[in-house]
């Protein structure tokens, strides 16, 4: 667990630095000659004011880097100028909590359901600056609802059944809001062909048959908006079917007039609902082609004696013309639609911001629960909008709804399911990403779609540093007064330039000056990787902000050093004026050496195995047998007990392959007796490699021994006694023999004796079975011959044989 915390923490710093050194190099990227001009790059972006903080060969944009960089180039914290954004809230009147069953009414613009009302950002550029905005959806809020209805003769029966929508439609409201007032619209179609026949009988009554219809009309305001109920239904009733030729319906020009006619129609600063009840299509920018008109909508109000007067000189309004007056004037707008056009008034929905669709019957008998319904869709869900954002201003919103329901991005506008009482908030972040070109404040307006009221935000950019009031014009510091000095440096005037406004731009290149700016007379001038300004070299900025050239005549830089592993100084140093600068532990041109033995150590704890030599961290085996990394496998060797068993054997017990030579081959080690195994080494009690081996000698015999080193002392230990099996008893094993041969005798003949009485008792029982089934002749012997013999005289008894 705590390799993982040190491993996190690790990856945090590295990320860390990662990032701030990205920040910086925007910083110094910029190349900003003055401190107004370094606060405008970046949040992290600080000046530092110090006269005399820029070092030889430093050119004075040096002076802007984020701010860390500056502390560790030991600019004081009071010298480094960085100023920061603010938030001023200007008007902070709290949400008004109000109950419709108090006696006290309050007027519409008494009521507030949004918080702030107005605040003043000061803004720098990079760094964004937040604040809440609360809305609460306030009770009993006043509304203002206009029903425009379509007056085409498919539109007969609907019509029976509005008559006493207003008078009903106060009564349900009632339960909503106290205060509500009601207005009536009606449209058919623009008054020229093909829209409708232009024939005068036509003209006067567009039906057919015994049909009595009034004369064709694009829009009519027939009631403004009221709070009497009894008057929406008397005029209601008064009103007759008209008639068309094509089947899509000029709506639009009707729905443009109720928007933008705010007088005429009698709108408050209030909830405003238009209801458009409809059974057909609608027209569109460009439909009005067919009928010879082609200039746009002009979006204004053509009211005149409460009737649209110019559906001939002006097209059908486009959608997105439409969507911007509903969405200026606050309107919500609810389809009352047949089935049959259901999708096509659903599309359109999506198009309009707070805008539903309902199902009306075929007769409009629904009406009510459908605006009731509508209504209380559409209160449910806040949406804010803003205004045009001043160029490089962008705005972000994060919603907390209901429950703490969180959103973010376009659904960071907007929550849903809100309920009378409830409160939400949005967190609104505004970030400028440059300076305006005048520097001047800017106002953007924020508000809830459908809802009047309104945040208005001041934004007010810091183009400048503070220390710039300060500045000292004409200044002694200057070259002779050619510059204001400021924030710790010369702000040249118009054709000077240098460090201190030395040069005039038109002797920048004389020789004189550039003689200054060459390494021991040599030809190249500030060693080509700088520019001679005013005798002082002023080196050259790469792409890559950490690669830096320095010096008085910028011969140095902290990028062309020797490389290893692809990493300049190996990773392990820093490259100073092109020679690595090793950290400690490693050595080498390029720092890829390590002094550290740790990685040469094998697992006996000798370096190399003891068989090699450590350079630069990594193992060479003296030995061309050994191999690896710490010169530990030698894939031709035997193992250690093996390898060792001859001179063992031949210095404990005189004996084996190398008695003759043991004294020359064999002394390499120390070889200790012990009485039996359990004195051997056990692994457990030491703090060195052990090996414990077992091997047989030609008789046989087992001896047992220990091989380590410790100290580079090679010790054996030995058990003194072999360990050989003994020789065999020939009596139990001539006793054992015989037994055996006359128990398996005995049970030979067992088994045959077995086998004999099993077969005789099979033949009994097949004689049993044979007697029981002879069949003998009871009337006689068949061999039996009886011992009388009987004859008859041939002659005797004939009568004829005596005469």
């Amino acid at each position: 667990m705590d390799f993982r915390l040190l491993l996190i923490a690790t990856l945090s710093a590295v990320l860390g630095g990662s990032w701030a050194q990205q920040e910086g190099s925007i910083c110094i990227k910029a190349n900003a000659q003055s401190c107004g001009e370094c606060i405008q790059v970046a949040e992290k972006c600080g000046w530092c004011t110090d006269e005399n903080f820029l070092s030889t060969g430093e050119s004075k944009s040096a002076r802007c880097d984020d701010l860390e960089s500056l502390k560790k180039r030991k600019c004081a914290v009071t010298k480094i100028e960085n100023p920061r954004g603010s938030i001023d809230i200007n008007k902070n009147k709290p949400v008004t909590n109000r109950n419709k069953d108090v006696t006290e009414k309050l007027k519409p613009e008494q009521i507030t359901q949004i918080q702030p009302q107005k605040l003043t950002l000061t803004l720098r550029s990079g760094e964004a600056q937040t604040f809440d905005l609360k809305f609460k959806r306030a009770e009993d809020y006043p509304i203002d609802l206009y029903y425009l209805m379509d007056l085409s003769f498919s539109m007969k029966d609907d019509l029976e059944n509005v008559k006493n929508l207003g008078t009903d439609l106060m009564r349900e409201m009632q339960e909503i809001t106290s205060d509500f007032r009601i207005g009536f619209g009606s449209f058919v179609e623009k008054t020229v062909m093909p829209y409708i026949s232009t024939t005068p009988a036509r003209l006067i009554n567009p039906c057919t048959g015994n049909q009595n219809c009034t004369s064709p009309f694009s829009y009519k305001n027939v009631l403004k908006l009221t709070d009497k109920g009894d008057e929406f239904n008397r005029l209601v009733s008064q009103q007759q079917i008209s008639g068309n030729l094509d089947s899509p319906e000029g709506g639009f020009d009707a729905l443009m007039q109720v928007a933008v006619c705010e007088e005429q129609i009698g709108w408050r600063n209030v909830t405003r609902l238009l209801v458009f009840s409809t059974d057909a299509g609608f027209h569109f920018a460009g439909d009005g082609k067919l009928g010879g008109i082609v200039l746009p909508n002009d979006g204004r109000c053509h009211l005149e004696n409460n009737i649209y007067t110019m559906s001939h000189y002006y097209d059908y309004p486009s959608i997105a013309h439409l969507v911007q007056k509903l969405s200026d004037h606050n309107i919500q707008t609810i389809f009352a639609v047949t089935e049959e056009f259901q999708p096509v008034y659903k599309e359109l929905k999506n198009l309009i911001p707070k805008s539903a669709v309902g199902t009306l019957s075929s007769n409009s008998s629904n009406v009510i629960k459908l605006i009731i319904d509508a209504y209380n869709s559409l209160s449910s869900e806040v949406i804010l909008e803003n205004g045009r954002l001043p160029e490089g201003v962008s705005i972000t919103y994060k919603s907390i709804c209901k429950n703490g329901v969180e959103g973010t991005g376009e659904k960071g506008r907007q929550c849903h399911n809100i309920s009378i009482g409830d409160e939400v908030t949005f967190k609104i972040s505004i970030e400028s990403q440059k300076c305006p070109a005048l520097g001047k404040s800017e106002t953007i307006k924020i508000k809830p779609l459908g809802f009047t009221e309104e945040v208005e935000v001041v934004l007010k950019f810091i183009c400048d540093c503070d220390c710039a009031t300060e500045g000292e014009p004409q200044s002694e510091k200057c070259h002779e007064g050619n510059g204001t000095f400021e924030c710790g440096a010369c702000k040249c005037n118009e054709g000077r330039i240098g460090r201190l406004c030395e040069c005039s731009k038109d002797e920048v290149r004389t020789e004189d000056l550039d003689a200054n700016c060459r390494k021991d007379n040599g030809t190249d001038i500030c060693s080509n990787n700088g520019d001679c300004v005013c005798g002082t070299c002023e080196c050259k900025k790469r792409d890559n902000p950490a690669e830096i050239y320095s010096g008085k005549y910028c011969e140095c830089d902290n990028f062309n050093c020797d490389r290893s592993n692809n990493k300049l100084c190996g990773g392990h140093g820093r490259c100073e004026c092109r020679k690595c600068i090793c950290d400690a532990n490693y050595t080498g041109s390029a720092c890829d050496c390590s002094l550290d033995t740790s990685t040469c150590l094998a697992k006996n704890g000798q370096i190399c195995n003891g068989r090699g030599i450590c350079e630069c961290g990594i193992c060479k085996c003296s030995n061309p047998k050994f191999q690896g990394p710490t010169c530990e496998i030698c894939p031709t060797c035997p193992g250690v007990c093996a390898e060792h068993k001859d001179c063992v054997q031949c210095r404990a017990f005189v004996e084996g392959e190398k008695k003759e030579t043991c004294k020359r081959d064999c002394s390499y080690f120390e070889l200790i007796k012990v009485k039996d195994r359990d004195k051997l080494p056990q692994p457990t009690d030491q703090s060195f490699p052990l090996t414990h081996c077992k091997e047989r000698d030609a008789n046989d015999c087992w001896f047992y021994y220990t091989y380590a080193i410790r100290n580079d002392t090679k010790e054996v230990y030995v058990v003194e006694e072999l360990e050989c099996p003994a020789g065999p008893d020939i009596i139990p094993i001539v006793a054992g023999v015989v037994a055996g041969i006359v128990l398996i005798g005995l049970a030979l003949l067992l088994i045959w004796k077995l086998l004999m009485i099993i077969h005789d008792r099979r033949e009994f029982a097949k004689f049993e079975k044979e007697k029981m089934n002879a069949k003998w002749d009871t009337q006689g012997n068949p061999i039996y011959k009886s011992p009388i013999n009987q004859f008859q005289n041939p002659s005797y008894g004939d009568k004829d044989a005596a005469l």
